[in-house]
């Protein structure tokens, strides 16, 4: 570690009795910390530089180093505080004496894994990870669920140093004999909470065996919990332990505000709010339910807004798509589930909104830490019905502070107006008429006087006998 880099000792007796090391913890001074004082590769160097960064942020500074010297580490950083690039960068920097511009897939195994709990956020640890490493000759890829694995297959054929996976989908491929771990020297679990939350602790365990025993590994994780500390001691050798920010907290660049708002009117607050914007202002709302989701993108859509949604029941590829239309600014509100909480990253995205609170309280840092990204400001709205007091409450508590309680002013949402053809009448002219009928064919029936002239009365002889006519038992005879 460089000497011009203080840390602060933070006193954790439970860590040292559990065998980790207690947490450094950033002070003001670090910020002073450059990329080009931390021993990376001037290629590396360049692309970051191309990317506008000169310094690294609190959880960079401290990470970086740590995992230049081989160490394993377990690090605990709020969301948007530069987590991927803190272990993007010193892993290309520890890989880079093996790469190699050889066609040989032999000679590009896989050596380092990147095991991410959503495809969201798998896609975004890639994407980053081939912006920092276009310089050097090493190869990456993703591999991820929702699409066939088939099209997954080629990239692996061809030899790739850094996989990124959702533990579901590496199985896959270890099934179907498209890749082998034992030459991995680096494992990195991203967002482990959330890998835990998701039950993927039998997956990981089965992953485990699969990795050679002599291997770096590093945990990165937004949120601190019992759990957390269970699973580093599981898979980590002696770790360092770094928290660039108090665990649970919300970063200071969010300004976070409350609207209570009767559940029935929580569309019509929102719809004024994305309005009072400018459509042109992108907005991320939150719901707890695939349904919910799912229907207020279609509300939404109705009344003139712009919107698509994201959730489970969503392709991958719907899922890319709404993204991708999102970033573009082609839809305004991109209305999502906790799916998205984590893994989005949206440049300069200014409004975030609850419109219903998670049923778990760490949820709401990870959706908020969707704006105010980089050091950006953003903006994130609750609203917050009768029902959701409670939740709000625990957020309270994790949070350690207190959100003022304001009363959302309700105005009704007006119906988009409809968009006709001009060459065809409204749908309410469209009215079913029925025919013109002739009274002609109202009038009884009157024998011309011709008919009536010509008929002659039936002759019935009186002596004739009546013929007999059989009738049912079951009714009496008709009297003539």
């Amino acid at each position: 570690m460089p000497a011009n880099f203080p840390v602060a000792v933070k006193p954790a007796k439970r860590l040292r009795q559990s065998g980790i090391m207690p947490p450094l913890m950033a002070d003001s001074a670090a910020t002073n910390i450059m990329f080009s004082s931390l021993n990376l590769d001037p290629q590396i160097l360049r692309a970051i530089e191309e990317e506008g960064y000169t310094e690294p942020t609190p959880i960079q500074a401290q990470a970086i180093p740590h995992v230049l010297a081989g160490r394993d580490l377990m690090a605990m950083a709020q969301t948007g505080t530069g987590k991927t690039a803190a272990f993007t960068l010193p892993l290309l920097q520890r890989l880079l004496p093996q790469a190699n511009t050889s066609a040989s897939p032999a000679r590009h195994p896989i050596r380092a894994l990147i095991l991410a709990p959503t495809r969201e956020l798998a896609i975004q640890v890639e994407k980053s990870v081939e912006t920092y490493s276009k310089h050097v000759p090493l190869r990456s890829t993703v591999v991820f669920g929702g699409i066939d694995i088939k099209t997954q297959k080629p990239a692996l054929m061809k030899g790739v140093e850094i996989l990124v996976a959702t533990p579901g989908r590496l199985l896959d491929h270890v099934e179907s004999r498209n890749l082998m771990l034992n030459q991995v020297q680096i494992l990195i679990l991203d967002e482990a909470d959330r890998m835990l939350d998701m039950g993927f602790m039998p997956d990981l365990k089965r992953i485990l065996t699969l990795l050679p025993k002599q291997r770096q590994t590093l945990l990165f994780s937004a949120t601190f919990s019992d759990d957390i500390k269970k699973l580093a001691h599981d898979f980590l050798a002696n770790p360092i332990t770094v928290e660039a920010e108090r665990r649970n907290t919300a970063a200071e660049t969010v300004t976070q505000s409350v609207l209570m708002v009767d559940h029935g009117n929580k569309f019509d607050v929102l719809a004024d709010l994305i309005r009072a914007r400018g459509l042109g202002s992108q907005v991320l709302v939150f719901t707890r339910t695939k349904l919910t989701a799912a229907q207020l993108a279609r509300k939404l859509e109705r009344v003139g807004i712009p919107s698509d949604a994201i959730h489970g029941d969503k392709t991958q590829q719907e899922r890319i798509n709404a993204l991708d239309a999102f970033k573009a600014n082609k839809i305004t509100a991109l209305v999502a589930t906790d799916v998205a909480a984590r893994g989005l990253d949206i440049d300069q995205l200014p409004l975030v909104v609850n419109y219903e609170l998670p049923t778990n309280a760490e949820d709401y840092v990870h959706r908020i830490g969707r704006t105010g990204r980089a050091g950006a400001s953003g903006e994130a709205i609750s609203l917050v019905d009768g029902e959701e007091d409670r939740r709000l409450v625990e957020i309270e508590k994790l949070l350690k502070r207190e959100f003022p309680r304001e009363r959302a002013a309700v105005a009704h949402t007006p119906r988009a107006p409809s968009i006709h053809r001009p060459d065809r009448p409204a749908p309410h002219a469209f009215v079913k008429k029925s025919a013109p009928v002739d009274d002609w064919f109202m009038k009884p029936y009157e024998p011309s006087p011709a008919a009536a002239k010509n008929a002659e009365p039936l002759a019935v002889s009186p002596d004739k006998p009546k013929k007999q006519i059989a009738a049912l038992l079951c009714r009496p005879p008709v009297k003539p």
